[in-house]
């Protein structure tokens, strides 16, 4: 087993029992809880000694979302001094590549976004698995993985936050731990000694409702009531606009017999972001449908009159022009008419997640002429039926402009992230 001493400063006595715990697992070691909660390191040290004795025969494979996701989230880390000490020289990865090398053992990164990924471990013979956010892989894919660990020895590593109870990772696995031959560790926020108070403060305050209890407290629960729960009017909703130092996007969702329904994102010299406008296009209540070369035209008229906050001039050109990714036609006039633009982000629950945290650490702020938006907030609400399923997903209903509004914010996050003032804590008091 590697000296877990001199890859690491600081452990806790759970991480510490994780690590030694998961050698000696028949199968399946899964490590779930809060964000931040030591679970991550923990498990890819135990990677790394699984690593070390794993069998020969067979291959090595580490599993997520999508290969940017493997990179960031645990080859990244792997190769980190801080984190791994020496180790981290023998963690070489070339970005995109689909393999890395650790511990002079070839390991191959797989991308599991949908079912089809089965495909990519169909016939084949795995020693040693890891997977990240497990409850993000199809279920298909997860039951591929399991029984393509054919040789004596061969086992899987898994980490994941909390999803709804009925989950499959969670019906099927964690409650059947022994029967399914399963190790499973539980980590809170308090379980990362080396996370400092205000940080872990600072992380309490950004999640909320739904996000807060299973990310920070690390709860299976339901996904159930309102899904911007932190959303007040009286505070989120705006009279006056601070100068804006940069028009970050047009953002899109696009409609012919639903509503098309248009926006505008900015960052403020307050370092805050708004959605300072808004067009809208209903064809119900206009008793007609507008055709992609009449939307195109309305929309760009829309930007050449919008004013400018204070000021007496008019006319925005954003940086960004982000657009429903299912208005593949509307996309192909916008660059008829000179206009590029970029697929919105349509990961609808880490796209939610942004917007809440967000809101609920008050950096984001609809100006009042938004009506058609401020509208939607107070009806928004996480779907029931599915949530029995297992499934998290808001009712599709009167969401035309928080959709838009999710477009505008997540597909752009690297823009502005960085440039983001701290939380208004006096707000949320």
């Amino acid at each position: 087993m590697l000296n877990l001493a001199a890859v690491t400063n600081v452990l806790s006595v759970k991480q510490i029992k994780s690590i030694v715990g998961a050698q000696d697992t028949p199968q399946i070691a899964l490590w779930s809880g809060a964000v931040s909660s030591g679970k991550t390191i923990a498990s890819l040290l135990a990677f790394l000694c699984a690593l070390a004795t794993a069998p020969t025969t067979g291959l090595v494979v580490v599993v997520g979302r999508t290969l940017q996701t493997i990179e960031r989230n645990l080859i990244d880390p792997l190769q980190s001094p801080e984190l791994f000490g020496g180790l981290a020289q023998q963690v070489i990865h070339t970005t995109g590549s689909t393999t890395a090398t650790i511990l002079g053992r070839t390991v191959h990164l797989v991308g599991a976004s949908d079912t089809r990924a089965e495909g990519r471990i169909r016939g084949s013979t795995v020693a040693l698995a890891y997977v990240d956010e497990a409850t993000l892989v199809p279920y298909s894919f997860w039951m591929m993985l399991l029984s393509r660990l054919r040789v004596a020895g061969a086992r899987l590593l898994a980490t994941t936050n909390p999803d709804g109870p009925g989950h499959w990772l969670r019906r099927e696995f964690i409650l059947r731990a022994g029967d399914v031959g399963m190790r499973h560790w539980h980590f809170t926020l308090d379980d990362n000694p080396s996370l400092e108070a205000d940080y872990v403060e600072r992380l309490k305050t950004q999640y909320t409702g739904l996000w807060h209890r299973r990310f920070i407290e690390g709860a299976w629960v339901l996904a159930e009531g309102a899904v911007y729960d932190a959303w007040n009017p009286a505070k989120h909703v705006v009279k006056t606009l601070p100068r804006i130092t940069q028009w970050i996007a047009t953002a899109v969702d696009y409609g012919t017999t639903n509503p098309f329904h248009a926006g505008i994102l900015g960052l403020g010299a307050d370092g805050y972001l708004y959605l300072t406008h808004e067009w809208r296009y209903d064809s119900k209540t206009s008793r007609r449908q507008l055709t992609d070369v009449e939307y195109s035209a309305r929309m760009r008229a829309w930007l050449a009159s919008a004013p400018v906050p204070g000021t007496d001039m008019v006319g925005l050109a954003p940086r960004y022009t982000v657009v429903d990714p299912s208005a593949a036609s509307f996309r192909l006039q916008l660059h008829e008419d000179g206009i590029r633009s970029v697929l919105g982000d349509n990961e609808v629950l880490p796209g939610i997640r942004t917007v809440a945290s967000l809101l609920a650490t008050y950096r984001l702020f609809i100006h009042e002429s938004c009506t058609g938006l401020i509208e939607e907030f107070p009806g928004y609400s996480w779907d029931p039926t599915r949530a029995e399923r297992g499934e998290d997903a808001p009712i599709k209903v009167a969401d035309h402009g928080l959709d838009m509004l999710r477009y505008a914010v997540h597909t752009t996050r690297q823009t502005w992230h960085a440039r983001l003032a701290p939380a208004r804590l006096d707000l949320a008091a």
